[in-house]
């Protein structure tokens, strides 16, 4: 990137990657990948490859989130620079990830991917979220003001994730703009056709950005509304580490709602309420998300803050 009078200048974005089966059991991502396989042109843009791609197939082929450990934690320095030798000792997802390393990457270097988008579902009541990494990502700011704006009146919120601690290692983070597609409620192993279409035109319209973009469409300054993600809360657990609360009814599929000081959060197995305590107004999601129980959560809470992104232009 490089900027010019206030105007962030980018290189073409040619390169795309659309990555489906992270999670084997989320299955708008899997069902669009392998229907995309056979038949591409609903995704061809002009002067853009878009590739599609089942991420982990093992996974996909038992319907699982994962064989051996979660693919979509498992993109760290560490993983990606394991000795290949010893390839039988790691488990599948981490090989896996070294693969999709070497096919779409190498991570931070200038010969990955433009942009990857990796397609997930969520039990939560969340709707259309896109995930962002980085807040001066100002190319895939713009590109999210795109599709929000593309998608009104209907809602297409936005998570940014880079808390320190809770940033996680994922599949896209390959690519020089990661982009995560989070798209529910759908039970895990099943297809309901809302959400499935709900993902399918999110697609369209970042394709249609990432299109303009290429063609030497220069994109104004814009602001975007952001849900930064702030803590990650865990069930009430007793000595044994055993769950003896619930997420209370008054929260369950209140996603992105304001959640305030004294509300009721959790309702013990006899009845009992307990009530947030934390000093200020928060926006909690992915509320009693089912891939989460065994990652110790229960929600993660957020702040809403707006973003200023700089016009873009191609370099």
């Amino acid at each position: 990137m490089s900027s010019y009078n206030n105007t962030a200048r980018f290189s073409e974005a040619r390169r795309v990657a659309i990555f489906g089966g992270t999670h084997g059991n989320e299955m708008s991502g899997v069902t669009l990948v392998n229907l995309w396989t056979k038949n591409g042109a609903e995704i061809q843009r002009k002067a853009v490859e878009a590739v599609p791609f089942i991420t982990n197939p093992k996974a996909v082929e038992k319907c699982t989130r994962y064989v051996d450990t979660d693919l979509n934690r498992a993109f760290t320095p560490e993983n990606l620079s394991s000795n290949r030798m010893s390839g039988n000792n790691l488990p599948y997802e981490v090989l896996r990830a070294q693969e999709i390393n070497r096919i779409f990457g190498p991570k931070g270097s200038p010969e990955a991917y433009d942009v990857i988008f990796d397609l997930h579902n969520t039990t939560s009541n969340m709707g259309c979220t896109l995930i962002l990494e980085s807040s001066k990502d100002y190319f895939n700011l713009q590109m999210m003001n795109y599709i929000k704006k593309a998608m009104a009146p209907a809602s297409c919120l936005v998570l940014l994730n880079e808390h320190p601690l809770l940033k996680y290692s994922t599949s896209r983070s390959v690519a020089k703009h990661p982009v995560g597609l989070e798209v529910g409620p759908q039970p895990q192993g099943v297809l309901r056709s809302n959400i499935f279409e709900a993902m399918r035109v999110i697609l369209k319209h970042a394709l249609d950005f990432i299109e303009l973009f290429n063609e030497g469409v220069e994109f104004p300054p814009c602001t975007v509304e952001v849900f930064r993600v702030l803590e990650r809360i865990d069930y009430p657990r007793d000595a044994n580490g055993n769950i003896i609360a619930m997420v209370h009814p008054n929260l369950q599929d209140c996603d992105w709602e304001p959640l305030n000081p004294g509300d009721p959060m959790f309702q013990t197995f006899d009845g009992k309420t307990i009530h947030y305590q934390g000093s200020g107004t928060v926006y909690p999601t992915f509320i009693n998300e089912a891939a989460y129980y065994e990652k110790q959560q229960a929600f993660i809470t957020t702040r809403r803050e707006t973003l200023v992104a700089s016009a873009i232009k191609k370099a």
